[in-house]
């Protein structure tokens, strides 16, 4: 037996707004891959799924932030001084955080457009639109309602032309949409269908849903399960105070090993180390170096060795050295830095 699934955008929306929502989609793939679901997607909804996108990445993580800047602000006016400084660094561990989930957002729309375009779209025809007019002028659902519900009207008459034309027995169609105020069974259960749409529910080969989650749990209980512990489980990425600490940690063994670049070419007579009465300023020499801002070098190498350790110093061979250097370069760019920003 195989579904053919009409999906209301609303859902397609609704399921790119929460990262949590992965499992639901990874589960929907599992199942039209198996070929136990056959997604029907009418132009409409393509339409009008591009048209929303960028407004629901904005709004999702605009939400976010807006919630987290209030926090902060209280915080900041309201917090004691003796706990404020801690409070700040964990919240600007959950600002990290929100960056990382609206990136899920975008994973989430770009597996939505997948599945949208994995299959030709259902054209608008002329016997559609025909119906639509004639739905509007009946007053009949989504037309029960005091707004433009052409959109609404073209996806459901779509549906009704796909079940009235079906003659194969092993082949079931369902309609899913969170929009139950156009939909619904008006003051009473939202998961049945309006009354003016009952008609193109009465055989068991055609249902309606308001939960994406029971659709899949319907066909597969097992597999919506297995995704949402996969998705549990993945990698979980790190806190903003551990990429600083690790950045901070290259910044110092790039710094020293640039360092004793710089001694040896002083040991061997290339570079210079000279008072301030004897250093060119005009024009700029690079083979010298203040004495003053030596001796400043030379205790901070002290220091580093002391707190990093000789052992996690060098020497490194060249393949090393250009870890060193990848690794500080790509964590200066998860926290805003240009590519390739290796200043110490």
């Amino acid at each position: 037996m195989v579904l053919r699934l009409i999906v209301d955008t609303c859902v397609w929306l609704d399921l790119a707004k929460d990262y949590r929502d992965q499992p639901v989609i990874g589960a929907l793939e599992d199942l039209i891959k198996a070929h136990e679901i056959e997604l029907i997607v009418p132009q409409i909804v393509l339409e009008e799924f591009e048209h929303n996108k960028a407004r629901v990445i904005e709004e999702t993580q605009r939400s976010l932030q807006s919630h987290f800047r209030l926090v902060r602000e209280a915080v900041n006016r309201f917090g004691e001084d003796a706990h404020k400084a801690e409070t700040l660094k964990a919240l600007n561990e959950v600002d990290h955080k929100i960056v990382i989930k609206g990136e899920a957002v975008n994973d989430s729309i770009e597996r939505i457009e997948k599945l949208l375009k994995s299959v030709p779209a259902l054209a608008t025809t002329d016997v559609i639109k025909q119906r639509v007019t004639e739905r509007a002028l009946a007053n009949r659902a989504p037309y029960h309602r005091a707004k433009n519900s052409v959109g609404d009207a073209l996806l459901i008459e779509a549906y009704a032309e796909l079940v009235s034309s079906n003659t194969d027995k092993h082949i079931e169609y369902a309609f899913a949409t969170h929009n139950t105020k156009d939909f619904s069974e008006l003051n009473g259960d939202r998961r049945k269908p309006h009354s003016d749409l009952i008609n193109l529910f009465d055989s068991p080969k055609s249902t309606y849903w308001v939960s994406m989650v029971d659709v899949i749990k319907g066909l597969a209980p097992e597999l919506l399960a297995d995704h949402d512990s996969e998705f549990n489980f993945s990698q979980q990425s790190r806190r903003l105070s551990e990429i600083l600490e690790a950045e901070h940690l290259l910044f110092r063994q790039v710094w020293y090993n640039r360092h004793w670049n710089l001694r040896a070419s002083i040991e061997n007579g290339t570079h210079h180390v000279v008072a301030a009465k004897d250093y060119s300023r005009n024009p700029y020499r690079p083979d010298q170096t203040l004495d003053t801002v030596w001796a400043k070098a030379l205790a901070a190498a002290k220091r580093t060795e002391e707190e990093v350790g000789l052992k996690n110093l060098g020497p490194w061979d060249d393949f090393e050295w250009g870890m060193l250097n990848g690794k500080l370069s790509a964590l200066r760019w998860v926290l805003g830095d240009d590519w390739d920003m290796l200043d110490t």
